[in-house]
């Protein structure tokens, strides 16, 4: 897990995804990546150990729903770490936050909003599929 956590922290990215010992980079922001990677490739998140920047409730939603086996996150809100114990995914973060807050620091991050209300991770996926279609 260190090496990935070297290499998100060494290339400035927002996510390094390790499965079957190949490497995945993410740059964007936000849940884009790893919808994509989720929607798209799968077979990158089961079993994977992931570091992200910023993990909120979205992102921890799409892990969960791919598969991974361990998460570090520079920043994790509360809802994520509570979906990925309910979720029964081992997790280590520097900085544990109540909610992830937006780009413009105005508020709280839209998905993190879109995903407040949900029990699962299977209940955020539609709310962030139709958000993903609003930006893509």
């Amino acid at each position: 897990m260190q090496d990935i956590i070297d290499i998100l922290h060494r290339e400035g990215c927002s996510c390094v995804i390790l499965s079957g010992g190949h490497i995945t980079i993410c740059r964007e922001r936000g849940v884009k990546d790893l919808y994509h990677v989720l929607v798209d490739s799968p077979q990158i998140l089961a079993g994977a150990y992931v570091a992200d920047k910023v993990i909120g409730k979205g992102a921890a939603a799409l892990m969960i729903l791919g598969g991974v086996a361990g998460v570090y996150a520079d920043v994790i809100s509360e809802s994520a770490v509570a979906l990925f114990s309910s979720a029964g995914i081992g997790i280590s973060y520097a900085e544990r936050v109540p909610a992830i807050i937006n780009r413009k620091g105005t508020g709280i991050c839209p998905v993190e909003q879109l995903c407040a209300q949900c029990a699962s991770a299977e209940e955020c996926l539609p709310l962030i599929e139709k958000f993903m279609n609003t930006i893509d």
